[in-house]
């Protein structure tokens, strides 16, 4: 490692530091939310480390079913391939030929093979090549390379998650809410394209994470949900790959009836905000489950994907995920105003409150050690 290689990771470590204790700790640089550089950086050691949600699995449910999908479009455009072979066994693989790189199915599909379209290059659905024309007099053909890489995958009910290079496995990341939710019938909710919303906006992500993660601005500009929860029992759990905030309903307000088996038996929950390093929402309502998506588009251009999975069509409409509309509008003007005045000069950082931020605090520390992480696997 090169002095000047100590020197980057020694500077990367100063802007990136936040203390440990949130009592006293200050926000990271607003370098962090301006910089290009550091935004790719964040592309690989945060986003290509990290689980991402790849939808749900409807279309790949009988053997020698194939469904092409990419791997958070906008930022990681990772071509893959979900494919269930005749032994009904699904896999996640790469969607791209290993001989000249041409993607290799369009659309969803049945097939008893994987052919391109380029050479007939020929694959099994477990991602085995098996034929290629005019490789005869190939040396030392084919290998493991000339095989479809797998990629890391899991389900959660009908919903799919892969990683590139993950690191850590899937459970650290939604054991807790697959375990705490295990009562709710998450495999038959049923998908409903026609709610999906994608929004874009000038701000950095992390900033629309951070308002996500601390329930202090509610009261300020969410007058609806402030008319719905009750902020006095507004309660927040942390883990090392995820942050769950419990909201409570008012008096009369919609809430979960919840089974004996529900930790949270014998309350009036109104919403359960499950949030997972460093860009994925599961938001769970009477009516069902709001998966929200964060994708940096740039360094201030954000794109968040909504898309809604019903449980009871009778409760869509009402309670705390009854306008989610109006208060992604009230979040995004929010984010968009601070990203604006972190170009101030006489700006650098911030405080936390601790008894509202904490969340956004465990954020920051999380987007440093990934950052520094990346940093030592890459020898910076």
């Amino acid at each position: 490692m090169s002095h000047d290689d100590h020197a980057d990771r020694a500077n990367l470590s100063a802007l990136l530091h936040v203390d440990p204790d949130v009592h006293v700790a200050s926000t990271l640089d607003k370098a962090f939310y301006l910089d290009p550089a550091l935004h790719a950086l964040a592309r690989e050691r945060i986003f290509a480390r990290s689980w991402q949600w790849l939808g749900d699995i409807a279309d790949v449910a009988e053997p020698g079913s194939l469904s092409p999908r990419e791997l958070l479009p906008g930022l990681l455009d990772e071509p893959l391939l979900l494919a269930r072979d005749a032994q009904a066994a699904l896999r996640c693989l790469s969607n791209v030929c290993t001989h000249r790189g041409n993607l290799l199915v369009a659309e969803a599909c049945r097939a008893r093979q994987i052919r391109c379209g380029y050479h007939a290059r020929r694959f099994e659905l477990d991602g085995r090549m098996t034929f290629m024309p005019e490789f005869k007099e190939a040396k030392d053909f084919p290998t493991r390379r000339d095989d479809l890489p797998q990629v890391a995958f899991g389900t959660w009910g009908a919903q799919a998650f892969a990683a590139i290079d993950p690191a850590v496995p899937l459970d650290a990341c939604i054991g807790e809410m697959t375990r705490r939710l295990a009562w709710l019938p998450i495999g038959e909710f049923t998908p409903r394209p026609d709610l999906g919303r994608d929004y874009e906006f000038d701000a950095h992500w992390a900033l629309y994470v951070e308002n996500y993660l601390e329930g202090l601005h509610i009261p300020y500009i969410h007058a609806g949900l402030t008319q719905t929860l009750d902020l006095a029992n507004y309660t927040y759990e942390y883990y090392p790959h995820a942050t769950l905030q419990l909201a409570v309903a008012r008096d009369g307000e919609p809430a979960f009836n919840l089974p004996a088996s529900s930790p949270e038996h014998g309350r009036r929950i109104a919403a359960y905000y499950y949030w997972i390093f460093p860009n994925l929402m599961f938001n769970f309502y009477p009516w069902g489950l709001s998966v929200n998506v964060v994708t940096p588009l740039g360094p201030a251009r954000t794109r968040v994907r909504f898309r809604s999975y019903v449980w009871d069509e009778g409760k869509l409409g009402t309670g705390a995920g009854g306008a989610l509309d109006q208060v992604e509008m009230e979040d995004e003007a929010a984010v968009q105003t601070v990203q604006r005045g972190l170009r101030s000069r006489l700006y650098s950082k911030g405080r936390y409150s601790p008894t509202r931020e904490a969340g956004v605090h465990r954020f920051h520390r999380m987007i440093g050690a990934a950052m520094e992480a990346g940093a030592a696997a890459a020898g910076a």
